[in-house]
């Protein structure tokens, strides 16, 4: 923004009428092509003033800027360039990490509700320095784990800087849902596992929007538009909309009785039915759908779970260690199929599930059937406001969107083509997104290695690194070492390449797990404890030493 005196000493030939100032939307920026060359045009607020930059980072040559996010620094107004984050002064254009660098700045001026702009480059200065900073209004979609984390950590580092809603599908506060299954179980009640009840929102004055899912994005507005019809502005939006089972293409799928485990909803139908009828189906033999079993075994149901594969959690387990934990469910009364193809759910007239076909052609009583086969990215309300989604929401190493306005954590996102359903990763999404909402930004988001570390139906089980190897069948340096205790059901597999551990499976004892993920990811030489690493870290480095 120019000074007054500058403003008088321009022609009026060299204004330039650009746009209507409501063009504009507060908060954001465009860009203008003036005399074949780019100029970056932001209001802030809705104060009837625009600031006017060279479009161009000067760090990348990249013309980005008028995509940046604004935000104040130190008390002073920026644009943060959405590549490498340099923040430059909207009034000076001065950069503030690299005082050699600035953006050109242009003289403009606001008259009768138009925005005009000299394409003479000038010196600006700053003539009121003193305004109160506006809170700018921030949305959070979804009230997931991430999410919430993500606007703890946000509260944690500037409590003061935004007004908050936060938009949820379902009409409970956010809950754990990893622990979703000691409810089913009958070990702990929805009180037990809730990490923010109502009452968290009200003190700490967060709008909450619960059981009213958002339907829609307008961008151009920057509104959100929720299915009972609110009408939620934002200057910033956080989509944490998760994701959402995976139901195969089979006949029967859409008979009543025919479920997923994922939310409340679906723990007090599987509660329900447990307390009415006999016969349950799971269908996938992975982490969620065992877990599954378990908890209707435990409410007193006969329970068959089916899998695909020739061996259950066959992402995370060895041969071995899927036999010990099979042996291990089926001695409480599970019956477990294996190489199981689901060909057809059969219903009656009411049309409720009662039975399910294998392609084999045996057929299973079913009064229940639980899907848990695996998850998608919940994209929809993303591709619908037309962000660039592929499996996930894209984002970048900032966790922003396409969008620089909207970012995106959880589950729901791809992150240099990968995909999340672990918990530690969101942590760490969840930290990086809300120091650059906090205008703290300097961090980026790496996507970490994480190991496995599981109680399944009671049996602790760990795996870290490559466990898919045959040792006895390659020709590349691979080594086992391998402990099995069957009358304690202990089992433990160390596999070694070249001195360092690059895999781990645990059963049954798996306190050293933590030990042996750091072995393999720092890569340490272990010849100097290899005989002793079975027996865990504080054996094999004290006798070392």
């Amino acid at each position: 923004m120019s000074n007054l005196k500058q403003l008088n000493q321009i022609a009026e030939n060299e204004w330039i009428d650009v746009c209507a100032l409501s063009d504009i939307t507060p908060n954001t920026g465009v860009t203008a092509l003036i005399d074949d060359q780019q100029i970056a045009l932001f209001r802030v607020g809705h104060e009837q003033r625009i600031y006017a930059l060279s479009n161009q980072d000067p760090f990348s040559g990249a013309n980005v800027m008028s995509r940046g996010i604004m935000g104040d620094l130190q008390g002073e107004r920026v644009i943060a360039s959405p590549i490498y984050k340099q923040h430059f002064s909207l009034a000076t254009g001065r950069c503030l990490e690299d005082k050699e660098q600035k953006l050109l700045v242009f003289p403009c001026k606001v008259q009768s509700g138009r925005v005009w702009v000299s394409p003479v480059p000038q010196k600006t200065y700053i003539t009121n320095n003193g305004l109160a900073q506006d809170k700018l209004k921030l949305v959070l979609v979804g009230n997931g784990l991430a999410g919430m984390r993500c606007l703890e950590d946000l509260l944690d580092m500037n409590p003061e800087r935004y007004e908050i809603t936060v938009i949820g599908e379902e009409p409970w506060g956010n809950y754990n849902r990893i622990m979703l299954s000691p409810v089913l179980s009958g070990e702990k009640t929805i009180e037990d596992i809730m990490l923010h009840p109502h009452q968290w929102y009200q003190d700490k004055a967060i709008r909450f929007v619960a059981g009213d899912p958002a339907i829609k994005i307008d961008r151009n507005r920057k509104q959100v538009h929720t299915q009972n019809g609110e009408c939620v502005e934002y200057d910033r939006l956080i989509l944490a909309t998760g994701s959402k089972p995976f139901i195969p293409p089979i006949q029967g799928a859409d008979l009543k009785g025919v479920i997923s485990f994922r939310d409340i909803y679906d723990v007090n139908t599987m509660v329900d039915y447990a307390s009415q009828k006999k016969h349950a189906v799971v269908i996938g033999g992975g982490l969620l759908g065992l877990e599954a079993a378990y908890g209707l075994k435990q409410r007193g149901m006969n329970v068959t779970v089916l899998h695909l594969m020739d061996r259950i959690m066959d992402r995370q387990l060895d041969a071995q260690a899927s036999v010990m934990l099979r042996h291990s469910i089926e001695q409480k009364g599970i019956e477990i199929i294996t190489e199981a193809n689901t060909e057809a759910l059969l219903g009656n007239d009411q049309g409720h599930v009662t039975h399910l076909r294998l392609k084999d052609g045996r057929v299973l009583d079913a009064d229940l059937v639980v899907f848990a086969v695996g998850i998608r990215p919940n994209i929809r309300l993303a591709q619908s406001a037309g962000l660039r989604c592929n499996r996930g929401v894209l984002v970048n190493d900032t966790m922003q969107t396409f969008d620089p306005s909207i970012y995106a954590v959880g589950e729901c996102i791809e992150h240099r083509g990968q995909t999340f359903g672990l918990v530690e990763p969101l942590w760490g999404q969840a930290f990086i997104c809300a120091s650059h909402l906090a205008e703290h930004g300097s961090l980026t988001f790496k996507a970490p290695t994480v190991p496995t570390q599981l109680k399944v139906s009671g049996v602790d089980v760990f795996s870290a690194g490559q466990i898919d190897i045959d040792v006895r069948q390659s020709e590349d340096g691979y080594e086992d070492i391998i402990m099995n205790d069957e009358k304690r059901q202990i089992y433990k597999r160390i596999i070694i390449q070249h001195d360092r551990v690059i895999g781990a499976v645990l059963f049954g004892d798996t306190e050293d797990g933590t030990w042996y993920a750091e072995l393999i990811a720092d890569q340490t030489p272990i010849s100097s404890i290899r005989s002793k690493l079975l027996f865990g870290r504080d054996f094999a480095l004290r006798k070392a030493g």
